[in-house]
């Protein structure tokens, strides 16, 4: 009986203190503006991509990508249930930026203000072609070379853009402004 109330107590213990590790950050301000991050955001995202910590300036950015990390990768998807890659984008773009894009990678790519890779700045797209195909997949940059995405294996997640298997997929990036996001004839 005492082994059996030990046992209890101990998976009491470990659901409080998981429970209090898996709060998530919350998004403060209107789709725009930047707004400062939450100190453990800012230091999480900032020991990630390997920048001071005072670098991660856009709160709600940085917040958004902290509600939606590890959330699984669903064709199609467009909830915390699941989410495909360009319905992350789309999201993002539109929560964190205010801006309102096409649904599709195919049609993202096509109102994007194309880049070099050197020009890169948060909130730029990323296209990769997989499986041979064109623009099948879509990132959010984020700095320091990194960038946000649902990856169909491992949902939800910040890789590098020079990670040895990602890169060679990498095809065209660009960036999203209001004057070509605004002929998006289709955001949904």
């Amino acid at each position: 009986m005492i082994k059996k109330y030990n046992l209890i107590i101990l998976f009491a213990a470990v659901f409080v203190l998981s429970a209090c590790h898996s709060r998530r950050a919350v998004m403060k301000g209107e789709p725009g503006e930047v707004v400062a991050p939450q100190p453990s955001v800012a230091e999480k995202y900032s020991a990630m991509m390997g920048v001071d910590v005072s670098s991660i300036q856009n709160g709600r950015l940085y917040a958004f990508v902290d509600q939606w990390m590890g959330t699984p990768y669903r064709f199609g998807g467009l909830d915390h249930d699941g989410i495909d890659c360009s319905g992350l984008s789309f999201l993002l773009q539109q929560q964190v930026y205010g801006i309102n894009i096409p649904r599709t990678t195919g049609q993202q790519v096509q109102i994007i203000k194309r880049k070099y890779e050197e020009e890169l700045q948060e909130g730029d797209l990323l296209f990769f072609d997989y499986d041979g195909k064109k623009f099948s997949h879509v990132g959010v940059y984020l700095q320091n070379g990194y960038y946000v995405h649902a990856s169909s294996t491992r949902g939800v997640t910040i890789t590098k853009l020079h990670d040895p298997y990602t890169y060679k997929y990498f095809s065209r990036c660009g960036a999203v402004t209001a004057d070509n996001a605004v002929n998006a004839s289709d955001s949904k």
